[in-house]
């Protein structure tokens, strides 16, 4: 692990927290009946398209935070300390106020291989750390008691919530992220099994919702399952802006990757359809891009904007939920791919570059976490 280049950044940042805190495809054999779901119709924008990014926008250099990572995944804050996931390794980090990164844990039996690994981190009121990893036997949602003080975080035993969710080398999922419901939202992949999405006995290529014990709320759509969405490829970010609008990213296959507006019960068309299709009974994105220029992954909301990572298009995308048909780029291609994208406890925004996952050209300091500013109106 290297050092950063600007200590006193994530010193300050990580202090102030700490004080506050103290192509065509086939059609389904068969498929359930589609929930209709009406969404506003958006014509989808194309890669140089340009809009007002909402009311953030980033400013001035982006400055590093850590470097030396090994396929950082996911970034959560725990009393302002910031813990990581590296994919590959299995590992959960701190780091440290100088950016130097320790390990907290190593996630037992996690059999990564392509996409899947150690993937999505949360954590809830009480200090818990979730976590959504493959195992010998699929996909699985974890959770651990943090013990210790910052700089000597430990975890405590797994207690799993989840287990069971089909694992392939790719299409795993992954983004865990408690919703303004208090509810814990899991977004899952089709682990190649394309009908599986179309599939509601399946928790694959869904987003499911759950209460923090893992147990199937009694609002959700479905009685008795988890399933809160589904016709899902790939999900790989969500948020929520201020209204409780949910938002989902989704990579496609090669056509359109999509950014949804989620409600529940919904049916967003794989492998039906993808893109803007306007097909009965399916839900369509609000907006789409091609695979190229995005490949969405994490995402955060910030005072009306949407930031998204994004891996094979090399960009910082933020798109204003007033008018979430439109985008603007930031970076292209000066930092590589880009994973994940969080907000810090001090209001700076902090995204995760993912060059060392296999599919990009490392730098000599990567994989990297960087941090920039943001405008507010």
């Amino acid at each position: 692990m290297n050092t950063i280049v600007k200590p006193a950044l994530l010193s300050a940042t990580i202090g102030a927290a700490l004080l506050l805190a103290c192509c065509t495809v086939t059609p389904p054999a068969a498929s359930p009946a589609p929930v209709s779901v009406s969404v506003p119709s958006l014509t989808p924008t194309s890669p140089g398209d340009s809009a007002p990014a909402g009311n953030a926008t980033p400013t001035g250099a982006p400055q590093i935070v850590s470097t030396g990572l090994e396929a950082p995944w996911s970034v959560v804050f725990r009393n302002g300390t910031p813990l990581l996931s590296e994919r590959d390794r299995g590992r959960i980090r701190e780091l440290r106020p100088d950016g130097t990164a320790r390990t907290v844990g190593t996630i037992a039996g996690v059999a990564g291989a392509g996409e899947g690994g150690l993937l999505g981190l949360e954590v809830d009121s009480r200090g818990r750390l979730y976590v959504y990893s493959t195992g010998e036997d699929g996909n699985r949602l974890q959770r651990f008691d943090v013990t210790g003080a910052p700089g000597s975080l430990a975890l405590g035993q797994p207690e799993t919530l989840l287990d069971g969710v089909a694992s392939a080398s790719y299409h795993d999922g992954g983004r865990i992220a408690f919703g303004p419901d208090g509810m814990l939202y899991v977004a899952t992949g089709d682990a190649g099994q394309r009908n599986s999405s179309q599939d509601l006995d399946s928790l694959n290529g869904k987003i499911l919702r759950m209460t923090p014990d893992g147990d199937v709320p009694d609002d959700n759509p479905i009685s008795g399952s988890l399933v809160y969405s589904y016709g899902h490829r790939n999900p790989q970010g969500l948020a929520w802006a201020e209204d409780g609008t949910m938002f989902a990213t989704e990579f496609g296959q090669n056509t359109w990757d999509e950014l949804n507006i989620i409600t529940a019960g919904a049916n967003y068309g794989w492998p039906s359809a993808e893109g803007i299709t306007n097909a009965e009974g399916f839900t369509d994105p609000v907006q789409q891009w091609e695979p190229a220029a995005a490949s969405p992954s994490g995402m955060t909301h910030i005072d009306g904007t949407l930031f998204i990572a994004n891996l094979r298009g090399q960009v910082l995308r933020a798109v204003p939920v007033a008018s979430p048909s439109t985008s603007t780029t930031y970076y292209s291609g000066e930092y590589g791919r880009i994973r994940d994208v969080m907000e810090a406890p001090d209001g700076r925004l902090w995204f995760v570059t993912n060059n060392t996952d296999g599919r990009g050209t490392p730098g000599p300091n990567d994989d990297r976490i960087l941090s920039v500013e943001t405008a507010r109106q």
